[in-house]
């Protein structure tokens, strides 16, 4: 299979349209467009049924105690620990692309929802833990929102998205389900897979 995604190169830097987070004018960030890329894939094998997007950022500080605290640092050698920011499943087999801004246009305050979309069914992503609490933020986040790494990691952070033909129509999966929950669907269904990795951070001095 092959993976297109406009905007991103393998291994190169995400342009901040598609970030929910980016550097703020005085502040080391503001929300940003959070514009979802747009995916195409193609030579799927021939018995594919449904496909599954998933993006996650295998970097993540599995300590968040310090992440954006100012006089300090989150050295790169820490635990890291995955944090998915789009899982859409049941993408049916006659779709071979997701158009920019489809699932994401701006920051949703609480979050999408999850459940059925035009382009497949939306899984929830790692947003829905990290901003649990919070007055103004927090909620259920469905669908796509963007790269948002602490400011104050020294580690710039991987951005993987992975497009899988499945030889199923559907997961079967329902309600609030995560990209933990879709992988093990997904176990013994996957025909075949593509991956583009870009990179993002918001640390001034690795921006530089």
């Amino acid at each position: 299979m092959k993976l297109t995604i406009q905007g991103i190169e393998d291994q190169r830097p995400i342009p901040e349209t598609f970030a929910f987070g980016v550097p703020g004018d005085g502040e080391p960030m503001t929300l940003g467009a959070n514009r979802n890329p747009a995916l195409t894939w193609s030579e799927a094998p021939d018995t594919t049924r449904s496909f599954a997007v998933l993006v996650v950022d295998p970097d993540v500080p599995g300590d968040p105690s310090d992440v954006n605290q100012e006089g300090k640092t989150l050295p790169s050698s820490m635990a890291r620990v995955d944090f998915y920011h789009w899982v859409v499943v049941d993408i049916p087999g006659d779709i071979q692309a997701i158009g920019e801004g489809e699932d994401s246009d701006g920051v949703t305050p609480k979050g999408k929802a999850p459940g059925q979309t035009p382009i497949g069914l939306r899984g929830i992503n790692t947003f829905t833990d990290f901003l649990a609490g919070d007055p103004d933020m927090g909620g259920t986040y469905g669908g796509y929102d963007g790269p948002c790494p602490p400011w104050n990691d020294e580690l710039v952070h991987r951005y993987r998205f992975t497009v899988y033909a499945l030889d199923i129509e559907s997961l079967g999966l329902s309600g609030e389900f995560t990209g933990n929950d879709a992988l093990k669907a997904m176990e013994g269904h996957v025909l075949d897979q593509a991956t583009v990795t870009g990179t993002y951070t918001l640390n001034p001095d690795l921006r530089k």
